[in-house]
């Protein structure tokens, strides 16, 4: 089964927020200690103290861009944008330890494609699709000519934030073990299968201690912030122009709060709450994914005789869903070669499939092949947010996400904490509940403590930041637009609503949408706060 371009990019844009909990968001109580983890970076990356080692004065060599390496998922060299435009490709110097700025670097890898006008050029617009863990220079070019139009002003630029794909790329995890990580019960039921789970937990943990030790504590979301006001300043611009995606939304808001008077024209598309507790936020993906699993079922339901799953309406689609996941629990189905579709898997699967609306038809083919026996596509879709390519390779978001994850929030989950929880998370959705409810041992045995308990991205005296929720989103549920948009400050969150379905807004085509943020990015003109696109 070929997972298909633009369904890879998707998972890339937002990849695994479904196996553990959402990054950076932990224990909301201690405020006053996540303040103080944020508000004094070390000397070398305030704006005011110039460039570690003179670093922002470095030369990027660019050059035609090769194929993506295994780390950043494989595939073929990125396609000409509209016009024959090439995609170019360098590596950035940054400090390790930007505590030691004379210390030791790594090299980031950067992407872009230049403006069409240089006479108009206001600047280098910067990407991140979210994760944490998508490589940058993978995604920018599947989604190139989504974002074509903002081209007209802007060099479109992205990266692999450090710990992700040729960004010195975290490592765990040999494919093999991988393979069989996957296959292992998500969700276990019994004291077998939690010790099983337990035990795969501490043994991915430690083998990223064993083979990434020296860089996990280094790869956090705070440090990412720094890395971009150098990439900002080795391109050559005055301020930060910046397109943030799930994930990246978190990164904007935290780079927006270490450096709010390098903020340029800023725009945050599915919108991480900052203020959520690591509960929180993993019980809202439970509540985002099944309204739109309901939102599927409906739509489905609608169209009567031309729906492949059996039901009359919503609730009954939905009721075969989960009975074909209680089946899958007790006797997988065949999915390719030897690998089948397990509960697990089928669950992974449905949700990637939810990223967007798009993608509601291969949702309800899956369900239905799977139902009689064939678990191919279910089993595609799965591989497409695991970062698996056919030839059973890994790509490296799932470790980059948990180091990235871990090396931000203090949060760590005990057995019995996270057993206690899970009957809420069922309750918020039959279907996702019981999966993310034990994603919240992802950062148990982490051998790096976290950051902070929740990021900071309060930014007075920043430009205005465009916040944009989508009603619809699973991922990234709408209320985390509002909460942004409140804590970057008055005068700076702008919030936005699309009333649509899928994870983000821009993407989605939406001709609304894309106005208002080309008027603001392009031209400055910030839309009203509250403005709403259907």
């Amino acid at each position: 089964m070929r997972t298909s371009p633009a369904l890879r990019a998707a998972a890339l844009a937002a990849t695994v927020t479904v196996l553990f909990p959402l990054a950076g968001c932990a224990d909301g109580g201690d405020k006053e200690a996540a303040d103080r983890s944020t508000t004094s970076p070390p000397r070398a990356a305030n704006a005011a103290t110039g460039t570690p080692s003179g670093l922002a004065a470095q030369k990027l060599t660019w050059k035609k861009c090769p194929a993506p390496s295994q780390a950043q998922g494989g595939g073929k060299p990125p396609s000409p944008l509209p016009g024959g435009v090439n995609w170019e490709c360098a590596s950035m110097k940054a400090p390790l330890d930007y505590a030691k700025p004379d210390g030791d670097t790594i090299e980031l890898a950067l992407i872009r494609a230049k403006a069409v006008s240089a006479k108009k050029r206001i600047g280098s617009l910067i990407f991140n699709f979210g994760g944490p863990g998508g490589s940058g220079v993978a995604t920018l070019p599947a989604f190139g000519s989504d974002y074509d139009k903002l081209r007209a002003r802007y060099d479109l630029v992205s990266f692999d934030p450090r710990g992700v794909g040729n960004s010195d790329g975290v490592e765990c995890e040999t494919d093999k073990q991988l393979d069989a990580r996957y296959q292992e019960d998500g969700t276990p039921d019994d004291a077998a299968e939690v010790k099983a789970f337990v035990q795969d937990t501490k043994a991915f943990a430690a083998a990223c201690e064993k083979r990434s030790g020296e860089q996990l504590p280094f790869v956090g979301t705070t440090n990412a912030a720094r890395d971009m006001d150098l990439m900002r300043q080795v391109l050559g611009d005055e301020k930060l122009y910046y397109f943030g995606i799930s994930y990246g939304t978190e990164l904007g808001g935290v780079y927006a709060h270490l450096f709010p008077k390098n903020v340029g024209r800023s725009v945050l598309d599915a919108v991480v709450d900052p203020n959520q507790n690591a509960e929180e936020s993993s019980l809202g993906q439970a509540k985002g994914f099944q309204l739109a699993l309901d939102n599927f079922a409906k739509d489905c339901a609608d169209r009567g005789d031309a729906c492949k799953l059996p039901g009359s309406d919503a609730e009954e689609i939905e009721q075969g869903i989960s009975g074909l996941l209680d089946r899958l629990e007790k006797k997988p189905v065949q999915g390719m070669g030897a690998r089948k579709l397990t509960e697990t898997q089928a669950t992974t699967g449905i949700a990637a499939a939810l990223y967007s609306k798009e993608t509601w038809p291969l949702l309800e083919q899956g369900v239905d092949e799977a139902d009689g026996g064939n678990g191919a596509l279910l089993l595609a879709l799965a591989d497409s947010l695991n970062g698996r390519s056919e030839d059973g390779r890994y790509d490296n978001s799932a470790a980059a996400y948990t180091a990235i994850s871990c090396a931000d929030s203090r949060e760590r989950f005990t057995l019995e904490q996270t057993k206690a929880k899970l009957p809420e998370f069922r309750d918020a959705s039959a279907v996702f509940g019981n999966y993310l409810g034990w994603g919240l041992m992802g950062c148990t045995d982490w051998p790096v403590k976290g950051t902070w308990k929740t990021p900071d991205v309060s930014a007075p005296g920043s430009a205005p930041i465009l916040v944009i929720g989508n009603t619809g989103d699973p991922a990234t549920p709408y209320e985390g637009a509002k909460a942004m948009a409140e804590e970057l400050g008055e005068g700076v969150g702008v919030q936005m609503t699309y009333k649509g379905q899928g994870h983000g807004a821009y993407n989605s085509g939406n001709a609304c949408v894309q106005k208002a943020v080309g008027g603001y990015l392009l031209d400055g003109k910030v839309p009203a706060a509250g403005t709403v696109c259907g």
